[in-house]
């Protein structure tokens, strides 16, 4: 089917109380791996995209990819630009095709993150698209995106933010972090309930990757709508093809290697699905 917009996919989460699974992609396989996870579990699945990524691979390109992947499937597939870093490239993503934007401008100030989300929210109205914005900073590393410490999000902050901006997704920072994690990651929980109290629209969770199946359940269970997996999408797509030139380093074909990375994402989409509750919740 056509792609679909995030908004009603997360405010449907947020009343049937799951969360979609956002996963990002880095090339045609990865694409079709997630889209084929989703259309068995029959789940709504946001395929993202970061500006390193799409650096790589254009707008375009992955716009066209996931497009005519998307077509062929009977569920409900929303292209998400994740960490926006620029207004510019906001609105490039919007007319290329993507149907969900985030801006991130959690690197700024209070006043200039609402200043840039804001623009962006006003750019997107005219065309329908939703938008999601960071308050506070998730730590690690994302591609080209490096933060030191964690800063987590204060809840009336988060009100005023989201009632400045008109944004429709808020990422909340919680003590999760970019990449996998050096021990084990200490999870403000309290926090996030603090923040559903004063926050009506979606809440986001990024940095997902590595962190246990009760903690993300746990979130979601507290009003995260959308769940962030990117960094284990990746380890999963090459350890495949590894163990493929491991059992025969003489393999050459390409199809080969990409069959052997898909099966592996796939797999663990399909559970990661399963463990944010979106199975069986296609959009009616």
């Amino acid at each position: 089917m056509p792609l679909v917009t995030s908004e009603k996919m997360l405010l449907d989460a947020q009343k049937g109380g799951y969360a979609v699974g956002a996963f990002n992609v880095e090339n045609m396989e990865m694409v079709k791996a997630v889209i084929a996870a989703a259309q068995e579990l029959n789940a709504p699945v946001m395929l993202q995209t970061t500006p390193s990524t799409v650096k790589y691979g254009t707008l375009e390109t992955f716009a066209a990819i996931v497009t005519a992947e998307a077509k062929k499937a009977t569920i409900s597939v929303a292209l998400h630009l994740d960490h926006g870093s620029s207004f510019d490239l906001a609105v490039s993503a919007i007319k290329e095709g993507y149907t969900s934007i985030m801006i991130d401008g959690s690197h700024e100030t209070f006043e200039e993150n609402i200043k840039l989300s804001k623009k962006v929210v006003e750019a997107a109205k005219p065309y329908n698209i939703p938008v999601e914005a960071e308050l506070g900073k998730v730590g690690g590393k994302e591609d080209d995106l490096v933060a030191v410490a964690d800063t987590n999000t204060d809840p009336m902050e988060a009100k005023e933010f989201v009632e400045r901006t008109g944004i429709t997704s808020l990422a909340v920072a919680i003590g999760t972090a970019h990449g996998f994690y050096n021990g084990i990651p200490v999870l403000d929980k309290a926090r996030l309930s603090e923040i559903k109290k004063v926050v009506s629209i979606p809440l986001v969770l990024h940095g997902a990757s590595g962190l246990s199946d009760e903690d993300v359940k746990d979130c979601v269970s507290r009003g995260i709508c959308k769940v962030n997996f990117a960094t284990e999408l990746r380890v999963a797509y090459t350890d495949g093809m590894k163990e493929v030139l491991k059992e025969k380093p003489d393999t050459f074909d390409p199809k080969t290697l990409g069959k052997a990375g898909m099966d592996k994402v796939k797999e663990l989409v399909k559970n990661r699905i399963l463990v944010c509750g979106c199975d069986n919740k296609v959009l009616k």
